[in-house]
């Protein structure tokens, strides 16, 4: 038995060793264009340099290896990065819910093993995470990557901010893939990533920065991710998307390694268990007014009126009681759009501490007003949407489950520099709209989603709860 163990550690030891020298960054699971029980993405990043790679997974309840069908990679050669691939594998045929084992070869040597879980069918429960504002190397930082780790949930969802402070591969390198895809668990670093998908909106500090030429390893979020390309296209220096800057060069760098992604990757929707997710681009360059875009949003919620749970995720919160970032409210002009598609909750970003809502009803006062600023008065700050809303304070989410409205939730205390703690006990800087404020801890959000109920629960860096309530549908 002695033997056995001392040979099984070495072996591990072994792999792991080759993986450090394999991989410039060791894979990960992604959801994938196309998001199904059955399917899962694998990505790593290796050396640019032509290598038989094989990828095989086995279900729990299989003796038997099954081959991915082919391997791709798209080529990231920006200037100032050691030009790399972006390898991508689709693993099918899963179990839904199911525990799996997949594992990767180079040239004919294993070098990466892993355990993961196939997404979950709308008949099954289900966990996930919710954590924004995430990649500064912060110290509370990597203690919630260990939280999230601990929660064992099924998915981690991040309404925007990646990775400080300008969304550049460096940054990544740096700040987010050894955190969240360590070899193992310690007080800093978690292996999450390997074992359950990420799902990602994109930030101000994702997207903002897009000349090439100040930072050519800009807008890695469109290189690194793999999720669903659903959403309108946009052209540049439309409503959606912004120009983007650079010489030809560095745009065609850029462009070459992003492939479909970019910008397409901005907006879009999926299904997970019972629920429907929509993920939208809240940054200020976004013209929310524009009809096109919004009449996506109204389809595709209309799409999905069988889901059990409606929930919406994106990085700028409409409703926020923070003196930061308040006058960024663009956001609100969606409620009735999302109150229409009867979603239940959305989660933000952006503003570093955690806030909950009363269930609400919105009604914007037509348009707002457009903020504008800078040097040239042309750079967009935000919109100010005044309004008028109901608020359903019948609802406490204990022995009134039943919610009457939207809840709409900030949990950008996942890393960063704190906002405004003064205003966690001073209850009348609040806005009337907000029930719940906790902005001296760095939190992220647990959700357990079990047919017509899910439970909430808002977790500190030590593991303690800081809030928690229940939604129940009839």
């Amino acid at each position: 038995m002695k033997f056995r163990f001392a040979l099984l550690l070495l072996t591990l030891l072994n792999t792991a060793a080759r993986a450090q020298d394999v991989f410039v960054n060791k894979p990960y699971l992604q959801i994938g264009d196309h998001s199904s029980p059955q399917s899962m993405q694998i990505l790593w990043h290796a050396t640019d340099a032509n290598t038989d790679w094989v990828v095989e997974h086995k279900d729990a309840s299989l003796n038997k290896w099954i081959k991915a069908d082919s391997v791709r990679f798209t080529i990231v050669a920006v200037l100032g990065i050691t030009a790399h691939r972006v390898y991508h594998a689709a693993l099918t045929g899963l179990t839904a819910g199911k525990a799996f084992s997949y594992r990767i070869w180079k040239d004919g040597k294993l070098v990466f093993t892993a355990e993961a879980q196939a997404i979950k069918t709308q008949d099954q429960p289900y966990r996930f995470v919710a954590f924004g504002d995430i990649g500064a190397e912060k110290p509370d930082q990597k203690r919630l990557a260990v939280q999230a780790f601990k929660a064992k949930p099924d998915f981690v969802v991040v309404p925007g901010d990646i990775v400080y402070e300008n969304g550049l591969i460096s940054e990544y390198n740096k700040k987010f893939w050894p955190i969240y895809n360590a070899d193992q668990v310690s007080d800093s670093a978690a292996p999450i990533m390997r074992s359950i998908p990420f799902i990602a909106a994109v930030g101000n500090h994702d997207a903002d920065n897009r000349d090439l030429d100040k930072f050519p390893d800009a807008l890695a979020y469109y290189l690194f991710w793999d999720q669903p390309l659903n959403g309108p296209l946009g052209k540049e220096g439309g409503a959606i998307v912004p120009v983007l800057k650079g010489s030809e060069t560095n745009k065609k760098a850029f462009l070459t390694a992003a492939g479909e992604t970019y910008p397409r990757m901005s907006n879009f929707s999926f299904d997970y268990g019972n629920a429907h997710w929509l993920v939208l681009d809240a940054d200020t360059y976004v013209d929310w007014t524009d009809k096109e875009l919004t009449d996506w949003v109204s389809k595709d919620l209309a799409a999905s009126k069988d889901a059990v749970w409606h929930f919406v995720m994106f990085h700028h919160p409409g409703f926020n009681s923070s003196r930061e970032h308040y006058e960024q409210q663009q956001m609100r002009l969606l409620s009735p759009i999302f109150e229409v598609g009867k979603v239940d909750v959305v989660f933000n970003g952006h503003v570093h501490n955690y806030q909950r809502s009363y269930p609400l009803f919105f009604a914007p006062d037509k348009k707002g007003t457009l903020l504008v600023g800078g040097k040239d008065n042309k750079v967009v700050r935000g919109r100010v949407v005044p309004g008028r809303w109901i608020l359903d304070k019948s609802f406490d989410g204990k022995s009134n489950t039943h919610a009457k409205g939207i809840i709409y939730i900030v949990t950008g205390a996942g890393g960063q520099e704190l906002y405004n703690p003064e205003q966690e006990a001073d209850e009348d800087s609040w806005q009337k709209f907000t029930y719940k404020f906790i902005s001296t801890v760095h939190s992220l959000t647990v959700a357990d989603v079990n047919g017509k109920t899910a439970t909430i629960r808002q977790i500190s860096a030590d593991g303690k709860e800081v809030d928690s309530f229940k939604i129940t549908k009839p």
